[in-house]
C-alpha cells in the first residue's frame, strides 16, 4: 500500500461512491493503491455490505484484499441507488425485507445510519435506530455541549442525547468530529466522562469512534509551553535595575508567581516579600478573592510581622501590561470571575451524578450490630461496582438458620454515615478534622471513608454535614490555599500552647514559651530564633497549620483519592458553595409542615384519621408528644433528615385497620391506625415509635459496648 503525496489523490475518484472528495470527517481517510490504481474512502469500504477483511492491516487495502475489492466493485456495479438512481451502490439496509441500496456519500445525504461496530450494519432512512424518550420535559432550547449552539431538544438524525446525562444533547456532527479526534480512548461524555454507555449508544447511532490515541496526544510538544515558568515582574514599579525579566534564585530578586493563577509575578523586594515562602497575590486574583463573598473562605491572613505599608502599596499598584504568553493558571482567574455561574441547586447535582447508577444490582449482606465492618467487607468486595444500585438485606450473625430480612438502602446509608462521623478517622467535636491514626492508615480507612461518603451521595444517602470549613477548604482550593483556625485544633495542649504564644506581651514571654515546648517545636520544624514580639504570630501560624494540615498530609491525600469515586471530589470542587451547605452544616430542624409536604397520602379513606395525622404532627412540633419529628422521620423512612436527593420512593401514608402505626421503611411507607378518639391515636403512636426505636438502638449498642 503505497500512501499518495499531499494533493496527489484529490482528483483520483473512489471506485466505490466515484467522488473524488477528500473530507476525512465525512467519508473516512481517501487512500490511493498506485500499483493496483485503486482509490477508495476508508468509510465507503467499510460499510460495503459484500467484502470482509481477509488480510492482515498492511495488506491491500486497510487489509481489504485487492481482489475481493475487486469482486465488490463488480457487484456493486449491478444495483442501482435508492438516493441518486446511479449504479454502483454497495451499501444495503440490514432490516428486514428492505432492498434499498446506496452509496455511502448518497446514504449520509440521506440520513441513513451506518455502524462502526460488529458487522457495520447499516440502515435507510426508514429503518435507522431512533432515540426514545418517554416524556420531553424540554420546552427551551438547550446548548450543543461541544459548541454551545442553542438546539430544539428533540431526538432527530442531526441532534443526539447522552445515554448517562439526560440533559446533554449534542449536534451529530460536532460528535463527529469530537469522535475522531478524541479516539476511542479519550471519547466520552462530556458533562459525566462516562465512556462505556455513551461509546455504546453512540456506536448504535453511527458515530465512527477510530481506535487510535487522541490527536492532541499524538502531536510532538504539543504541552511544550506548560513546562515553561511564569517569569516576570508584573508589579507597577518595578525597582530591579536589570529589568523585569531578571530572575536570580535565592536573592531578593527572584521572581515569586501569584500563588492562585501562577500567571503574574514579582521580584521578592518589589512586593516587600521577606522570603520565597511568603504566600503572594497578583491584583486581579486579591481582588477577586478577597472583595467576593463567594470565596472568602480561601482567604490568606497576612503576617503581622511584614511591612503592611509596603505590602499593601505594591498588591493594589494597578499591574504593567502581560506579557502574550500565559500559564494554565490564567483558566483559573476565570472560574473565580465566573462564581455565580456555577452556582447550582445541590439536589440537582446529586441527581446528574446519579445518572451513573446502573440497573444491574448489587447485594450487600448488612449485620445492624456491626454494620462499619460489614459495610466495608461488601465496598472491599472484588465484584462491587459503585454505579451498580444497591440492594441491602440485613443479616443477624447469631441467627443459625442464616436468614435475611430486606433492608432499606436509605436506612443502611443513614446509619453508615453516623457511625463515619464518630469513627476514628476524624477528630473534633461538632465541625471535624481528619485525624492522624496510625492504625487506620495502615487498613486503608481514610480512602475508604472518603469512598463510602461518595458512594452515599450518589446513591441517595443523608448530608455528611461534619465537615469543618478548614477541611472542607483544603477538599476544594487545596491545603497550600487554606488557612486554620485555632478552632480546628482537637488536642488541649497544642491549642493551649498556641493560645499561649498568641498573648505573650513581651520577648522573655514568647522565648519562655518556645523554651518550655522546645522538643515538640523541633520535632515539627517550627522551631525558630525569636527577635521580635512579632515572630509570635509566625510561630503560632506554623504550629497551626502544622497541626491541622501537614500532620495529616498522608490521611489527607487518601480520603480525597476515595471521595473521586463516581466523580464526586470533581462535583465538589466544581460547584464548592452548593456543596458546602450539606458538607459543613446539619440539615434544618423538621417541622409539621415540611412533613406534612413530604408524606403524600395514598389509600386514606378515613378522613377523621387524617384530621389526627395533622394535629399529631402539630402536637409533635409543639413538643407535646414523647417523640420528636426525627424519630418519627425515623420510624418510618430509616433517615432522621430528608436526603440532599430527596428519598426513593416518595414517602407516604396510608390507614389502616389496626390499633398501631406500622413503619415500612424499605418503601418509605407509614401505616397510620384508625382510632375512636384522638387521644388513642397518639397514644398508639407514640407507644410504637418510642419503643420500636429503643429497641432498634438497644440491638446496636449492644455491638459498640463492647
Amino acid at each position: 500500500m503505497n500512501e499518495n503525496k499531499p494533493g496527489a489523490s484529490q482528483n483520483l475518484a473512489c471506485v466505490f461512491c466515484r467522488k473524488n472528495d477528500d473530507c476525512p470527517n465525512k467519508y473516512g481517510e481517501k487512500k490511493t493503491n498506485e500499483k493496483w490504481n485503486i482509490t477508495v474512502h476508508y468509510y465507503c469500504l467499510l460499510m460495503s455490505s459484500g467484502i470482509w477483511q481477509r488480510g492482515k492491516e498492511e495488506e491491500g487495502v486497510y487489509g481489504f484484499l485487492i481482489e475481493d475489492i475487486r469482486k465488490e466493485v463488480n457487484r456493486a456495479s449491478k444495483l442501482k441507488c435508492s438516493i441518486c438512481k446511479k449504479t454502483g451502490a454497495s451499501i444495503g439496509c440490514v432490516a428486514p425485507r428492505c432492498k434499498r441500496s446506496y452509496h455511502f456519500p448518497c446514504g449520509l445525504q440521506r440520513e441513513c445510519i451506518f455502524q462502526f461496530t460488529g458487522n457495520f450494519a447499516s440502515f435507510c432512512w426508514k429503518h435507522r435506530p431512533v432515540q426514545i424518550i418517554t416524556s420531553n420535559n424540554y420546552r427551551d432550547s438547550m446548548p450543543c455541549t461541544i459548541c454551545l449552539e442553542f438546539i430544539e431538544p428533540i431526538p432527530s438524525y442531526s441532534i443526539l442525547r447522552s445515554p448517562c446525562c439526560k440533559n446533554a444533547w449534542f449536534h451529530r456532527d460536532c460528535l463527529q468530529v469530537q469522535a475522531i479526534n478524541a479516539g476511542v480512548f479519550f471519547f466520552r461524555c462530556t458533562i459525566c466522562n462516562n465512556s462505556d454507555i455513551f461509546q455504546k449508544e453512540m456506536l448504535r447511532m453511527g458515530i465512527h469512534i477510530p481506535e487510535k490515541d487522541a490527536s492532541w496526544e499524538l502531536e510532538e510538544n504539543a504541552y511544550q509551553e506548560l513546562l515553561q515558568h511564569y517569569e516576570h515582574c508584573d508589579v507597577r514599579r518595578c525597582r530591579c535595575k536589570e529589568g523585569r525579566d531578571y530572575n536570580e534564585p535565592d536573592s531578593k530578586w527572584e521572581i515569586k508567581r501569584c500563588q492562585c493563577c501562577g500567571s503574574s509575578g514579582t521580584h521578592l523586594a518589589c512586593s516587600s516579600l521577606r522570603s520565597w515562602e511568603q504566600n503572594w497575590e497578583c491584583l486581579e486574583c486579591r481582588g477577586i478573592l478577597y472583595n467576593s463573598e463567594d470565596f472568602q473562605k480561601a482567604k490568606k491572613h497576612s503576617l503581622p510581622n511584614t511591612n503592611n505599608v509596603g505590602i499593601t502599596d505594591c498588591l493594589l499598584e494597578e499591574s504593567s501590561p502581560k506579557l502574550p504568553r500565559q500559564s494554565p493558571g490564567a483558566q483559573h482567574k476565570d472560574l473565580l470571575r465566573q462564581g455565580s455561574k456555577y452556582r447550582r441547586d445541590i439536589s440537582t447535582i446529586i441527581m446528574e451524578l446519579g445518572f451513573q447508577i446502573k440497573k444491574k444490582t448489587k447485594r450487600l449482606w448488612i449485620n445492624k450490630a456491626n454494620i462499619w465492618n460489614s459495610a466495608l467487607d461488601g465496598f472491599r468486595n472484588q465484584n462491587f461496582n459503585p454505579s451498580h444500585t444497591i440492594e441491602v438485606a440485613y443479616v443477624n450473625e447469631n441467627d443459625n438458620f442464616g436468614r435475611e430480612h430486606p433492608g432499606s438502602k436509605q436506612e443502611f446509608l443513614c446509619l453508615l454515615m453516623q457511625h463515619l462521623e464518630n469513627s476514628p478517622v476524624f477528630e473534633g467535636s461538632l465541625s471535624k478534622n481528619l485525624s492522624l491514626n496510625s492504625r487506620a492508615l495502615e487498613e486503608n480507612l481514610y480512602y475508604e471513608a472518603g469512598k463510602i461518603l461518595a458512594i452515599s451521595l450518589v446513591h441517595g444517602g443523608p448530608s455528611p454535614g461534619f465537615f469543618s470549613k478548614t477541611l472542607f477548604n483544603c477538599l476544594v482550593y487545596g491545603p497550600e490555599n487554606t488557612q486554620p483556625i485555632l478552632d480546628d485544633v482537637s488536642d488541649f495542649d497544642v491549642a493551649q500552647m498556641i493560645i499561649r504564644v498568641n498573648t505573650a506581651t513581651n520577648v522573655a514571654d514568647l522565648n519562655s514559651v518556645v523554651n518550655e515546648c522546645y522538643n515538640y517545636l523541633e520535632l515539627i520544624g517550627c522551631l525558630r530564633i525569636i527577635t521580635s514580639l512579632s515572630d509570635k504570630y509566625r510561630l503560632a501560624e506554623d504550629i497551626l497549620v502544622y497541626h491541622v494540615i501537614k500532620r495529616v498530609q498522608a490521611p489527607f491525600e487518601s480520603f480525597k483519592q476515595g471521595l473521586k469515586t463516581l466523580g464526586v471530589l470533581e462535583k465538589i470542587q466544581t460547584y464548592p458553595e452548593a456543596f458546602y451547605s450539606i458538607f459543613c452544616h446539619k440539615p434544618e430542624n423538621l417541622s409539621a409542615k415540611v412533613l406534612s409536604d413530604l408524606f403524600t397520602v395514598c389509600t386514606l379513606s378515613d378522613v377523621q384519621a387524617l384530621g389526627f395525622w395533622n394535629n399529631y404532627l402539630q402536637a409533635v412540633e409543639d413538643g407535646k408528644s414523647a417523640i420528636t419529628m426525627e424519630d418519627l422521620l425515623i420510624f418510618a423512612t430509616g433517615c432522621n433528615s430528608i436526603p440532599p436527593a430527596g428519598f426513593k420512593p416518595t414517602p407516604s401514608i396510608e390507614c389502616l385497620h389496626m390499633d398501631f402505626p406500622i413503619g415500612n421503611k424499605c418503601n418509605n411507607c407509614l401505616a397510620l391506625p384508625i382510632t375512636n378518639t384522638y387521644q388513642e391515636f397518639q397514644e398508639n403512636m407514640d407507644f410504637a415509635i418510642r419503643n420500636t426505636l429503643r429497641l432498634e438502638k438497644e440491638e446496636s449498642s449492644h455491638y459498640f459496648g463492647h
